[in-house]
């Protein structure tokens, strides 16, 4: 049984949660949402690149340690035979001979290591100019990021507000309410798509604006006359009689 008092609060409380879905309609739709996920898209993209081209850089890079060390140790041994062939300690024309071949063979082997040294270097120079721009672009894509979100947390906490004062004005008219009328308003609106209760205008349902039969409409005005409460036929909301 519902009284007339307890099916218009039936309506505040179907005006509030209209509202309540248009917040969460526009909250859903910010448009800092969508721009912060096209940014944190493209961080993520441009993240993967980095972590690409770093890769490639530091193969490159090792190997141009590794060969400058090598370079380096093939110079020392060369200076070190170079120094006792110099030092008077060995006499020997022969030995002395392949002292000297020896630094040779040292000095022309660094010298190719270094060659090849070289061409790592020019290899490394522009994987070091591509990663430098990746990451100047990563860098602003982040800093859009942060942008969007903190747009988006903004936006999110104005509705949240509005949604708050919205469930408070809601509450306060479902407790005029039966339970069981507001359980059947909340199935009603859970199927036709929002709209759980409606005025019955004449013979036209205004949640679904259809026409229902002249004595279906006088039998809906007697149940509301009785205390009861009826339904549209077409779409099943529950119909007061105006």
């Amino acid at each position: 049984m519902a009284d007339a008092a307890a099916l218009e609060a039936l309506f505040v409380v179907q005006d509030r949660d209209l509202a309540l879905d248009r917040l969460r309609h526009r909250r859903a739709g910010l448009p800092a949402r969508a721009q912060a996920t096209a940014a944190a898209a493209l961080v993520a993209s441009l993240d993967a690149e980095a972590a690409g081209a770093r890769a490639e850089r530091d193969v490159v890079a090792s190997e141009e340690s590794r060969l400058d060390d090598e370079a380096t140790s093939l110079a020392d041994q060369a200076t070190r035979v170079e120094r006792r062939l110099y030092s008077g300690e060995v006499s020997s024309p022969r030995e002395l001979q392949a002292m000297q071949a020896d630094i040779e063979q040292l000095r022309r082997h660094a010298r190719d290591v270094e060659n090849r040294e070289l061409e790592l270097m020019e290899r490394r120079e522009p994987l070091d100019a591509r990663l430098a721009s990746i990451e100047e672009r990563l860098g602003a894509a982040r800093d859009d990021l942060e942008r969007a979100r903190a747009e988006l947390a903004r936006g999110e906490a104005e509705i949240d507000a509005e949604v708050h004062a919205e469930l408070t004005a809601r509450g306060e008219a479902a407790a005029a309410i039966p339970g069981d009328l507001l359980a059947e308003y909340e199935r009603c609106r859970a199927r036709t798509n929002g709209v759980g209760v409606a005025r019955l205008l004449g013979v036209t349902c205004q949640a679904c604006h259809l026409s229902i039969p002249s004595t279906e409409a006088e039998r809906i005005r007697r149940a509301g006359g009785a205390g009861g409460f009826a339904h549209c036929d077409n779409c099943g909301a529950i119909l007061v009689a105006s």
